[in-house]
């Protein structure tokens, strides 16, 4: 009877983990313990007792814009709506835009693997003031909101975001809110020259497509604490003011170390400098299959390309005929070579030297003698 009860608990546990939504099936395999987000032993989809909110050890999942909804009718504060219409918020194109200030975490902090969890699942819809080390739903909502209009507008008047009731207008008038708004494409440039004060070398050349592109980095490593007003600010310009060297280099410092004064030339200097160069920079040449690696591929820790040994065996001392597929280096070995160690043609396993057929053969040499046959 026992074996009975557990195959059924098993099927139905299958059922179960088959109805979760995609990115919530895998989430048993992560790194952390039930409890973090569940109160109860044996939470279930309709039942999954969350905890609230553990500020101590907040954590969420990305759900990347596009997959969220594009409107949302915020209408769950009762005592708001006897003056105001629902708030219709365009959600996607805030989400687009959160990326620069952390992205879905800023609102949705606390967010398990799952479906979102809404606002009023930790903020109390009802005023009540209970726990002041907490905002209610109205004031959990006037924070995420106040401060970037503020920047951006200088102006958070009820109406900015409310209809009023008495108005006879419609939450929805004169805007079409069913429209898919998407913020406009941004062209991100592939080089930016600043004109600074450096004594030594006034011009820096910026690749900003390298930074992206090449050394693997995403747009919050350094825009994380920009918002919406530094391109729609709608206030006059203000006087700039002078800033320190530890601010100005505040962006590169995470990688750069900028603290120490000598290696200025890295990025100053009196004309533009050149895109990066393997070769000019390290005096290891990139090449073939080498020049389609992404630099985390042998610097390990990203952002921190220290030097390597430039040796073959550094990366590829492991190699053998077994764990090797040869093609990828543009040549099939046939059958009488297949089997051959790496060291019976590449002397000392030094792959940036051409192969050496001396070891077999006395009248043979390589390219004009190739070992199998070239990937067409």
């Amino acid at each position: 009877m026992m074996k009975t009860y557990t195959k059924i608990s098993i099927v139905l546990l299958s059922l179960l983990f088959l109805s979760l939504p995609a990115y919530a099936q895998d989430h048993s395999k992560l790194k952390f313990n039930c409890s973090l987000c569940h109160a109860c032993e044996t939470p279930t989809k309709t039942n999954p007792c969350l905890i609230v909110c553990p500020r101590e050890k907040m954590m969420t999942v990305y759900m990347s814009p596009a997959k969220s909804p594009a409107v949302i009718k915020m209408n769950k504060l009762k005592s708001v709506q006897d003056l105001y219409e629902p708030v219709i918020f365009s959600h996607r194109i805030h989400a687009e835009m959160s990326e620069m200030s952390g992205g879905c975490e800023m609102c949705h902090h606390y967010n398990p693997p799952g479906d979102v969890v809404g606002c009023d699942n930790c903020h109390e819809p009802k005023r009540q003031r209970t726990d002041i080390s907490k905002p209610d739903l109205k004031g959990a909502y006037h924070r995420q909101c106040m401060d970037c209009h503020q920047e951006w507008s200088n102006n958070v008047a009820c109406e900015s975001c409310h209809e009023t009731n008495e108005s006879g207008k419609s939450a929805y008038t004169g805007k079409d809110y069913q429209q898919t708004r998407v913020h406009p494409e941004i062209k991100v440039p592939t080089k930016l020259v600043y004109n600074t004060t450096h004594e030594k070398g006034k011009l820096v050349t910026f690749y900003h497509n390298e930074h992206t592109d090449i050394y693997g980095l995403d747009c919050k490593s350094c825009h994380q604490q920009e918002s919406c007003a530094k391109c729609h600010s709608t206030e006059p310009e203000k006087k700039v003011e002078k800033v320190s060297l530890e601010v100005k280099h505040k962006n590169c410092s995470d990688c750069h170390d900028t603290k120490v004064k000598t290696g200025c030339e890295s990025c100053h200097s009196s004309k533009e400098m050149a895109p990066f160069n393997h070769l000019a920079r390290t005096g290891f040449a990139l090449k073939s299959y080498h020049s389609k690696l992404n630099c985390t591929s042998c610097h390990q820790t990203k952002t921190v390309f220290t030097g390597l040994n430039s040796s073959c065996q550094t990366c590829h001392s492991v190699w053998n005929s077994s764990n090797f597929n040869h093609k990828v280096t543009g040549l099939i070995l046939d059958e009488a070579h297949s089997e051959f160690d790496c060291g019976d043609c590449h002397t000392n396993a030094d792959y940036s030297k051409k192969p050496s057929c001396e070891g077999c053969h006395d009248d043979m040499t390589y390219p004009a003698y190739k070992p199998g046959e070239l990937v067409k």
